[in-house]
């Protein structure tokens, strides 16, 4: 049995319909977040691997040279099957990598998975390089990166600039996830300038736009009540926000904001600031998905209708979700990125 048939009879034993690696589940033996966070990012742009789960999360909203708008995604997930790292064969770790471009008729998806310790897949920090099979994101550090991916309809190659500093959401990095005090390591980099090309079946694209890359680390960033989670980053006219709602099984949710303004600054909202209700439904391969929502932080004025651009962004992986660029109108316009895991 080859790898890539191992890892996906494996795969299901540390998914959940929560999102990724039984996030709602016991965390005993892995390491957990801790006040105050403290970072350290000649390691901590890397794997840290005594953490159940982790991931290295980037989204574009791109434009070609006649205004026609795309979405870009790469995402690099670790989860360990046992708080530690080994070399070879014995390494605990499991890596899956996602990448997807979203135009406004198509969304194409495609996913690799590896196994640890075998240089298949890693992070490292000092310079920063994440990568899984061919598939890269490089660079000095994170201020200067390029980005390559490639499917079996689809490919990108792109340059990154970071036009602004390093985020942190929650109470300085510490994000809480829920009521019960679950929580997260959780940064962004949300400043990126993009540019590069698209290979789509038609032929190469020359695409620029804006990119936000989130890093995130936990063992147990879900209560076991919570069921998904619908995640927002907005680049607005006026700055930033990244908001989410975490579902509950009883119908109630739990909603964490962070609005970014223009130079940088931040400010955390905490539990009900936030808001975001669905205003209309998509048929996605026989799932009723939320694809236009109501979002509001009244704290800043903001009352926006988002929409995507592509209701059929449906990430047919291992661990199913749905991930795609979202146009915003209303108080503020904009662009950004919707993720919704649970609508299984």
């Amino acid at each position: 049995m080859n790898v890539r048939a191992l890892l996906l009879l494996l795969w299901p034993c540390v998914a959940s319909a929560q999102g990724f690696a039984g996030l709602g589940t016991s965390s005993e033996g892995f390491a957990t977040p801790e006040r105050p966070a403290v970072f350290d990012f000649r390691v901590d742009h890397g794997p840290h691997p005594d953490y159940r789960i982790e991931w290295w999360y980037l989204t574009a909203n791109l434009q070609d040279d006649d205004g026609t708008r795309f979405g870009l995604q790469w995402t690099l997930f670790r989860t360990a099957l046992a708080p530690e790292e080994r070399e070879g064969w014995s390494s605990p770790q499991i890596w899956m990598g996602h990448a997807a471009v979203t135009t406004p008729t198509d969304h194409y998806v495609t996913e690799r998975l590896a196994r640890g310790g075998i240089g298949q897949a890693g992070v490292t920090a000092q310079p920063f390089e994440a990568w899984i099979d061919d598939w890269q994101l490089a660079g000095p550090d994170f201020n200067e990166l390029t980005m390559k991916a490639s499917g079996p309809d689809f490919a990108y190659d792109m340059d990154l600039i970071a036009l602004g500093d390093l985020v942190f959401h929650g109470d300085a990095g510490y994000s809480v996830k829920s009521a019960d005090g679950q929580a997260s390591y959780y940064y962004s980099q949300p400043f990126y300038a993009i540019e590069g090309t698209l290979t789509l079946p038609d032929g190469d694209v020359h695409v620029t736009g804006n990119a936000w890359l989130d890093r995130e680390w936990s063992s147990q960033p879900l209560s076991d009540n919570q069921t998904g989670w619908d995640w927002f980053s907005l680049s607005l006219d006026d700055g930033k926000l990244m908001g989410f709602r975490l579902r509950q099984e009883d119908g109630s949710h739990y909603t964490s904001a962070t609005w970014i303004t223009l130079d940088g600054e931040t400010t955390a909202y905490p539990d009900g600031a936030f808001q975001a209700a669905p205003i209309a439904f998509s048929d996605v391969e026989g799932r009723q998905i939320p694809t236009q929502w109501n979002v509001r932080l009244d704290a800043r004025g903001i009352d926006v209708d988002v929409y995507a651009l592509n209701p059929q962004s449906w990430m047919d992986t291992s661990v199913p979700y749905w991930e795609g660029p979202i146009i915003v109108e209303g108080s503020h316009t904009g662009v950004g990125y919707l993720e919704m895991t649970g609508y299984e």
